[in-house]
């Protein structure tokens, strides 16, 4: 099996050590590093590294040490061969066959090196040239040092078709093809992909020139202002950031990344002193590179302009990054002000004005609220149940199931807040004693309990309130998924709208186990006297608890607005007495049938309280009769 180091070293630079170690071993952040407990032998201290940047474990106790090949032969106790089969599947990269056809294709690889590299030398030679005044001026234009040009080494691609065939000539051809350098199309010369352009090399991650891109010294109409290489055996453009080499030791100093959108950005905030900066090739930030982002910062911050396709950019790489979320791993996010670039802002306002936007980053869940609440229009409850959608759309896409949970609940609270806010009027304790929606004292005597117990009508959805907003306390995890019922049930009954807006505004820290900064005591109504619905019951199914209390409060807030239909169904029999007289009998059904089935839940209340007194009866009766037994003997 020919395997070259060169394809090794790929293999290895592609593979997350840490993500790949931590599949079996509990790892522990510890700076830039990663510590446990050995797997290797018993400890009790964590001596055990992983260092993704330099792509090793170490032990200090046993000595062991190895890569992410290693890591497969000793801990998972592969074979050499069948470790780089999984970790390439892993990292999508196809094993060379096992004949010298593919020896030869590595080594063929291998030589492509050397084919950039030459590429490179002539690049900056031309720029040096005569050929290269217009490059060069350029160049100032833009604001570029001697040295940051000599650093990034900046080079000029002549608008010659043929140039680069024959300075390169001591190479095949088909190597320039294959190396992207030049453009192979039936019945014509191969001719050269780069003309007339700034040149700019891309290194891999051991800062080896892999791949070009170029930029067009004056924008004209149909021709693209930058221009990558296509990928290659040496080049793809996915697993690429450019300017890796050099941002990986400046980060490590830094303890962040920047990710901003192009090239030129990285060069214009290095020049101004920001080094750790890295940019994707031309496209969104794909799984792989934000696994690279990973490896040198927990939180990259990714820069994006502070125009439309920017805010749009932004949002694209969030919905790359929430699969891929796990616990400590996120993206920071940085908005540039409107119409400027990084470039434009450290050349206008300094360094400093970079700086302190990198300081004060948005975390992604405030990018994903903040994106969706400016998208569309939020006039009407339908706009407004719109972005609760939308909300929930981006929380399903959430892998980790912990996270999912948090941003699930911190995505609802900032949309509770917004949707349902807190009501001017000053709120109206519960008084007991007194009738939820009409006032007077109604002590809650022994009678009066059998009677609200047989009642279908107002007594009894009185109690049913009562129970329904102890049901929330009971089961908070479904406030905001009945919020619009909630909500209609205040606006029906005033006398509840306090108790309503506690649930409601208190719903995360109440789900969360954690105590509301207000008390509950006084705004919500105790539970009914022996209530014995479902859900406020101990060791009730949750399936059906839920489902009772969603139909509780469903009937609720559908019997006053029924009653509310009728009354305007009545004030139209003048104008429409045929179609008022319908109207009316249809909603008096559906009345009817809430009110039977209120009826049937009192019914099954009082029929389970019979039943469990029953129950409690013939215990008692047992244990009387065991008693004088015992008696007797």
């Amino acid at each position: 099996m020919a395997l070259s180091p060169q394809w090794l070293d790929e293999l290895r630079s592609r593979i997350t050590l840490s993500t790949l170690v931590g599949r079996s071993t509990k790892l522990t952040r510890a700076g830039r590093e990663w510590k446990a407990c050995c797997p290797f032998h018993s400890e009790n201290t964590p001596s055990f590294y992983v260092n993704d940047q330099k792509g090793f474990y170490h032990c200090f106790g046993c000595q062991a040490h190895g890569s992410a090949i290693d890591w497969m032969i000793e801990q998972r106790g592969l074979e050499f061969m069948d470790a780089v089969k999984e970790l390439a599947a892993e990292a999508g990269m196809e094993v060379p066959a096992p004949d010298p056809r593919a020896a030869r294709a590595a080594e063929k690889r291998a030589s492509l090196h050397d084919v950039m590299a030459a590429a490179q030398d002539w690049f900056v030679a031309r720029l040096a040239s005569d050929e290269g005044v217009g490059a060069r001026e350029y160049l100032a234009r833009r604001g570029l040092t001697q040295r940051t040009i000599e650093y990034f080494g900046f080079g000029y691609a002549p608008d010659d078709k043929q140039a680069m065939v024959k300075a390169l000539g001591r190479f095949d051809t088909a190597m320039l093809v294959e190396a992207g350098l030049l453009i192979d199309v039936e019945e014509k010369l191969p001719y050269a992909r780069f003309r007339g352009r700034v040149m700019l090399p891309i290194h891999d991650a051991r800062g080896r020139v892999i791949a070009f891109g170029g930029r067009i010294l004056e924008d004209r109409d149909g021709v693209a202002k930058y221009l990558n290489s296509p990928d290659t055996p040496l080049f793809d453009k996915g697993r690429t950031l450019y300017n890796l080499h050099r941002a990986g030791p400046a980060s490590r100093k830094t303890d962040r990344v920047i990710a901003v959108e192009g090239y030129m950005d990285v060069v214009a905030l290095a020049q101004a002193g920001i080094e750790d900066a890295v940019a994707p090739m031309g496209t969104a930030l794909t799984e792989n590179q934000i696994e690279l982002l990973w490896r040198m910062a927990d939180k990259p911050v990714v820069c994006f302009d502070g125009d439309a396709a920017g805010r749009r950019a932004a949002m694209r790489a969030a919905e790359r990054v929430l699969p891929l979320l796990r616990p400590g791993h996120s993206l920071n996010v940085v908005t540039l002000p409107q119409g400027l670039d990084p470039d434009d802002l450290v050349k206008q306002q300094g360094a400093s004005a970079m700086e302190k936007l990198l300081a004060e980053p948005k975390s992604l869940v405030d990018l994903v609220w903040e994106h969706e609440h400016a998208a569309l229009p939020l006039a009407s409850p339908e706009d407004k149940a719109g972005l609760k959608a939308r909300l929930l759309g981006h929380v399903d896409a959430v892998g980790h199931p912990d996270i999912r949970s948090l941003y699930r609940r911190e995505l609802l609270d900032r949309y509770g807040s917004f949707a349902f806010p807190k009501r001017e009027f000053a709120p109206r304790q519960f008084t007991p004693g007194r009738r939820f929606g009409k006032p007077g004292p109604q002590p809650q005597t022994p009678q009066v309990t059998e009677r609200l117990r047989k009642a279908a009508g107002g007594a009894f959805r009185d109690m049913l309130a009562q129970a329904v907003l102890n049901g929330f306390l009971r089961h908070p995890d479904q406030i905001h998924t009945h919020a619009d019922s909630l909500l209609a049930l205040g606006e029906s009954d005033r006398d509840v709208a306090a108790a309503v807006d506690f649930l409601l505004e208190n719903a995360a820290a109440l789900e969360a186990g954690a105590n509301p900064p207000i008390s509950a005591t006084g705004i919500l109504p105790p539970p009914p006297d022996k209530a014995r619905f479902s859900f406020l019951m101990e060791g009730s199914d949750p399936d059906d608890a839920r489902q009772d209390l969603a139909e509780a409060v469903s009937l609720l807030v559908e019997r006053p607005a029924l009653d509310a239909a009728i009354a305007a169904a009545t004030r139209r029999f003048d104008t429409d007495p045929e179609g008022a007289f319908a109207e009316q009998q249809r909603l008096r059904k559906r009345k009817l049938e809430i009110e039977s089935r209120l009826g049937q839940m009192a019914r099954e209340r009082a029929a389970r309280t019979a039943s469990e007194a029953a129950e409690e009866h013939s215990a008692s009766f047992s244990v009387e009769g065991e008693a004088t037994e015992q008696e007797t003997d």
